[in-house]
């Protein structure tokens, strides 16, 4: 089974969905909560699927100064995760170790394949909203017989990084991490797969491409991520274009 790290911070307002708060009509504390909302469909989405979860969380003084509180980041995701599936028996975490997102990744990722003895590790994040268990376990097929599967996204950025062995993490998965991490797994002498292309949701204009895409998805009557589609509709968000120019609003909700 491949172990999928989720690369998680509490859904603290201000600590996370900061790039959204910035660019969309949602407060500081609504886009926490699409944070959450999307913590939520990636845990649902891995325990459906074949893979094992391990929520890769910071340490308490990991967090800029504002941010910390009496409740630990570990115990306040414990808490999502169990609310969210019932319980945590079947859930890892483990602290994250690095000072980058690219560190932390490649620590994980490293430890589990070379300490552990892990077939294959996969990294995501709280930000992939479309992703499913069959997005999941296509992944996990590929890495039966690839080194490195990755899932593009838009910008050059990814919302899945699988690893049969280590590569160089240093600075893989800064912008785009696409290329970075495919030639650096090609470097490692490593087959490099792909599964396909989603939408991660970490700014105003990636809500441009996620909101039709839900959607689009629930008139279809095909599946939803069910928090994040939640989110969107209880908060009357849309897209339309006006004057040449695409934008994102807020629908008035009962």
């Amino acid at each position: 089974m491949t172990i999928v790290v989720a690369l998680a911070n509490p859904p603290r307002e201000g600590l996370v969905g900061t790039e959204l708060a910035a660019s969309t009509p949602l407060s500081t504390a609504e886009a926490a909560d699409l944070y959450e909302a999307q913590l939520r469909d990636l845990v649902l989405a891995v325990d459906r699927s074949g893979g094992d979860l391990l929520i890769n969380y910071p340490e308490p003084d990991a967090l800029p100064e504002a941010y910390r509180t009496e409740r630990s980041p570990e115990a306040e995701l414990r808490a999502v995760v169990a609310d969210t599936l019932g319980g945590t028996e079947e859930v890892r975490f483990e602290p994250q170790v690095g000072s980058t997102v690219s560190a932390r990744a490649g620590n994980t990722v490293t430890h589990l394949l070379r300490e552990e003895g892990a077939d294959s590790v996969a990294v995501m994040t709280p930000t992939t909203p479309l992703c499913s268990r069959t997005t999941i376990d296509a992944a996990a097929m590929k890495l039966r017989t690839n080194g490195v599967v990755l899932g593009p996204s838009t910008e050059g950025r990814v919302h899945y990084a699988g690893f049969t062995q280590p590569i160089d993490f240093e600075a893989a998965f800064e912008r785009p991490s696409l290329s970075t991490l495919a030639q650096r797994g090609r470097d490692a002498g490593l087959d490099v797969e792909f599964i396909e292309p989603l939408p991660v949701l970490e700014t105003g204009r990636d809500l441009l491409d996620v909101v039709p895409t839900l959607r689009a998805r629930f008139t279809a009557e095909r599946v939803v991520p069910k928090h994040v589609s939640e989110f969107v509709y209880d908060h009357g968000l849309d897209v339309v274009v006006e004057d040449g120019e695409t934008r994102l609003v807020r629908e008035e909700t009962e």
